[in-house]
């Protein structure tokens, strides 16, 4: 039975892995002048600072241009938002997980079988989620922005990619929002911090997922 049309319109064919994007406005960092590039990395850091503190709930626009000793329009010019600030936090672990799946070494970049570069993906995505959960949640846009942040769209981007290798005849849009939805912050937080799983448990509820959405077409991983 052949594939659904895709789900929404702007959501482009995907010949190839996603490019590697960063989470804020594209172009941001090279252009910023120097001064300016000072500026934000002192707002980072006194956002970063506060974090470790007083966890995210601590980290207002207010309390950051405190920290950093700057006016708060200077926050609000600089990252727009709260949402803006954390994201820009994010950025960094964004960008070297992006680079992990798109061109690192098997089995989450190329040259694995789709169905292991699943596995993996979830596993190492469960891992960070897990690492960064108070700022994750923290950062998570509201419902009309969610499902269109650049950053979402690689991921799910990159998961209809690898199931559409897998399971081709599939409806690999609807799957790999599925899938995202495994992965979602806060679902992870109710898991671990509510219902007390660990993290390994959520690691092989994702494998078998993974498996039985394909059907086991590739061989039991390591």
């Amino acid at each position: 039975m052949p594939a659904d049309p895709p789900l929404f319109a702007n959501v482009q064919e995907i010949a190839g892995e996603p490019e590697l994007v960063q989470l804020g406005p594209a172009g941001d960092e090279p252009c910023l002048r120097a001064d300016a590039a000072r500026n934000r990395a002192r707002l980072l850091d006194a956002a970063a600072k506060l974090i470790a503190e007083h966890g995210a709930a601590g980290v207002t626009m207010e309390a950051v241009a405190a920290a950093a000793n700057v006016g708060k329009g200077t926050v609000f010019r600089r990252f727009g938002d709260r949402t803006g600030l954390l994201t820009a936090l994010l950025d960094h672990s964004e960008r070297k997980f992006q680079a992990a799946f798109l061109t690192g070494p098997p089995p989450m970049g190329p040259g694995a079988p789709p169905v292991e570069r699943l596995r993996a993906f979830g596993h190492a995505l469960l891992r960070r989620t897990v690492d960064e959960l108070d700022l994750q949640l923290a950062a998570e846009p509201d419902p009309a922005r969610r499902y269109s942040v650049p950053a979402r769209r690689v991921l799910h981007g990159h998961l209809l990619l690898l199931l559409r290798q897998a399971v081709p005849e599939a409806d690999c849009e609807l799957l790999a929002h599925t899938l995202m939805g495994y992965l979602n912050p806060a679902l992870v937080h109710h898991l671990t911090r509510q219902c007390g799983l660990p993290t390994a448990r959520l690691e092989s509820g994702w494998t078998e997922l993974v498996d039985r959405l394909t059907a086991g077409d590739a061989q039991p991983a390591d």
